[in-house]
């Protein structure tokens, strides 16, 4: 797999051509978190990749820090592998783990 695939403006293509896989995982993970599809759409589109997890498998991912519709900030992890966007999850910050820009992990 290319690593130039992996970046904000292929992910948002995906998105608005509904080449969106969601994982299981992932299904499971909005629901029990109370997030809506519509909110990750939503945040990939006014959001930036924070990290970069290459090694990731089965396809290398990385991690987008954005906010929902309700000005709440969410990170996504998602990965694209062929033209296909897979969401792995998603989940609202904890600030004890982040620093206040939420985008540098707490040491």
């Amino acid at each position: 797999m290319n690593n130039d695939l992996l970046n904000i403006k292929n992910i948002r293509k995906c998105i608005e051509e509904r080449k969106i896989y969601w994982t299981k995982h992932c299904l499971n993970r909005l629901n029990q978190r109370n997030i809506l599809i519509s909110e990750i759409k939503y945040a990939i589109e006014n959001g930036e990749i924070i990290e970069y997890y290459y090694d990731d498998y089965p396809y290398p991912s990385c991690l987008i820090l954005g906010t929902t519709m309700k000005n709440k900030l969410i990170h996504i992890v998602c990965g694209i592998s062929g033209d296909r966007l897979y969401i792995v999850t998603a989940y609202y910050p904890e600030i004890n783990e982040w620093e206040k820009d939420m985008k540098t992990r707490r040491k």
